[in-house]
């Protein structure tokens, strides 16, 4: 079996374990500072596929966890990695994974999105790090907004021209994202370059340009300078302060730009094969509950006084649903009403660190329940049950970019049909009927 793989922008030595060849590093794009990705010139020669790329430029997500990016690490991010069962012509169906990380945190190197086990399913996989922060999506005026999701374009414009090279179809791609990769996976999905989208925990928020820009000025005002006058680490150090002022764990998103982003993804949403979902506690990745009490939070989120009776004492599921839950729902009516084929699911499975939490779902979609991101959910030693059920996982995100069919019935407006992923899964109709009645779509 060969290593060595030659692309149209030139030739990868790859790594092969357990029969899956992995391709890690390659660049797919060049941009200046605050500016447009451009086709990157071809590389001569075979290059070194073994080591990931540079992540983008940020802070560690938490204290104590090791960096991913260091300044000595540079701007040059734009690059992704390749998994693959079988290099050639074999035409396999291919993934594209966006990572999450409210915007600001993430990279492709994290150990969590190892696809290697997720390839030897019969699929190529794509893992993309994209321009986060102020660098992929801060306002300066003069230049394009929303970098990050420009870039996240220019990949799969990438992974079309290229993929065939390791056995990929680029007639078949499913994009899959969690969170804001989620965001930016049905953000994108009328873009004409992919065909199915898996959206894994849409967020709520967006940005006005007059938003954008306001954030903008108090990360200059924080740091006492122009931001184009100002080092990537210098802008890391400050770039929370617009949060002094608003509520939120980021400040940055994407902006409504009237281009890449035309309004919310529930808007946006393209004709696309399309599962999206979420976990059944989303609140509980985000934090300690607040102190108020349920008619404080009810009102805080835009809902009537009926709604502290109806949500029964859950102040969890109130911002699990306002957070997540319903954005996704809104993505699934949308796509469903518009008479797109639409599957959704509700992740249940609760584990014994933060129950069925935001961010549950990832060692199951990949597979990967020894890493220090599993720990957070599975503990040390992961539950028993794990390994069945992220094989069933696993099986339907497989199948669905294979068939178009993840294997249980599609949502409608009438039934809601829903996957409820738990030890033992189920379809149910219309699990969050108590609250979405008393959501108005925004």
């Amino acid at each position: 079996m060969t290593d060595v793989v030659t692309t149209k922008s030139g030739a990868v030595r790859g790594q092969w374990r357990d029969g899956v060849l992995s391709a890690l590093g390659i660049p797919y794009a060049t941009a200046p500072r605050f500016g447009a990705p451009a086709p990157r010139a071809p590389w001569a020669g075979i290059r070194d596929g073994s080591r990931f790329g540079p992540a983008a430029p940020q802070l560690p997500p938490a204290p104590g966890v090791p960096p991913v990016w260091q300044p000595a690490d540079g701007l040059d991010c734009l690059n992704l990695n390749v998994w693959t069962p079988s290099p050639g012509a074999t035409r396999l169906p291919v993934m594209v994974w966006l990572h999450g990380g409210l915007w600001k945190h993430g990279a492709t190197r994290m150990p969590q999105y190892d696809a290697a086990r997720l390839a030897s399913a019969g699929v190529v996989v794509v893992t993309v790090n994209y321009r986060l922060g102020f660098e992929g999506f801060g306002h300066v005026p003069g230049k394009p907004e929303n970098r990050g999701l420009r870039d996240q374009l220019a990949a799969l414009r990438w992974v079309r021209e290229n993929i065939d090279a390791f056995g990929g179809d680029p007639g078949a791609v499913t994009v899959f994202g969690q969170s804001a990769g989620a965001a930016s996976t049905v953000l994108l999905s009328g873009s004409g370059l992919f065909q199915r989208a898996i959206a894994q925990s849409v967020p709520a928020g967006i940005l006005s340009l007059a938003e954008a820009a306001s954030c903008t000025e108090m990360i200059a005002a924080a740091a006492g300078a122009p931001v184009t006058e100002l080092a990537p680490e210098a802008i890391l150090a400050v770039q929370d302060a617009p949060l002094r002022s608003r509520p939120g764990q980021t400040a940055f998103g994407p902006v409504l730009d009237g281009d890449v982003v035309t309004g919310p993804p529930w808007q946006a949403v393209g004709k696309v094969e399309l599962v999206c979902g979420y976990t059944h506690e989303e609140f509980r990745g985000h934090g300690p509950l607040p102190a108020a009490d349920l008619p404080t939070l009810a009102a805080a989120v835009g809902l009537g006084p009926e709604a502290a009776d109806v949500y029964a004492g859950s102040a969890v599921d109130l911002l699990s649903d306002a957070l997540v839950r319903m954005p996704t729902t809104w993505v699934a009516e949308a796509h469903a009403g518009a008479g797109g084929r639409t599957w959704l699911y509700d992740f249940a499975w609760r584990s014994p660190g933060t129950g069925a939490g935001h961010g549950v779902d990832l060692p199951f979609v990949f597979g990967n329940p020894d890493t220090r991101y599993a720990a957070r959910f599975l503990g040390a030693t992961p539950p028993a049950e794990f390994e069945a059920l992220s094989e069933r996982v696993r099986a339907a995100w497989v199948g669905f970019a294979t068939t178009g069919d993840p294997g249980w019935p599609r949502f409608d407006l009438d039934r809601r049909r829903t996957m409820v992923w738990d030890t033992e899964p189920s379809v149910v109709d219309d699990p969050l009927g108590r609250f979405w009645p008393l959501w108005p779509r925004p």
